[in-house]
């Protein structure tokens, strides 16, 4: 299958657009356009909460490398983006920051008192 796509460069505003293709062994009467189209969004909101993970948390640069702390921390930061997304945040990073200053709203959206 062929998979056209098009970026929007955020500071430029251009417009790149990409081809990439696919392989499948499911039959043509098996492998239906939504069919198809399922696996490659998964995949690409698996990688979206990766990128986010990456430019928040910097977890590429983490040193937490041991036993099962490294999935443990990203469980805590899926918990903590998912969260947030709950809580209407589009902006992960505007999020992180608001909590880390306010510390007392971040206690006070998850029920919790001093």
């Amino acid at each position: 299958m062929e998979i056209k796509r098009r970026r929007t460069h955020r500071r430029t505003g251009k417009v790149q657009p990409r081809t990439v293709y696919a392989v499948t062994s499911l039959s043509p009467e098996q492998a239906r356009p939504a069919q198809l189209a399922q696996p490659v969004q998964n995949h690409w909101s698996v990688e979206a909460l990766h990128h986010v993970r990456d430019v928040t948390y910097s977890e590429d640069a983490s040193r937490v490398r041991t036993g099962t702390a490294p999935r443990a921390m990203a469980t805590l930061r899926n918990l903590a983006i998912g969260l947030m997304r709950q809580a209407d945040w589009t902006n992960i990073a505007a999020a992180v920051d608001h909590y880390r200053s306010r510390p007392q709203h971040a206690t006070a959206a998850l029920g919790l008192t001093a």
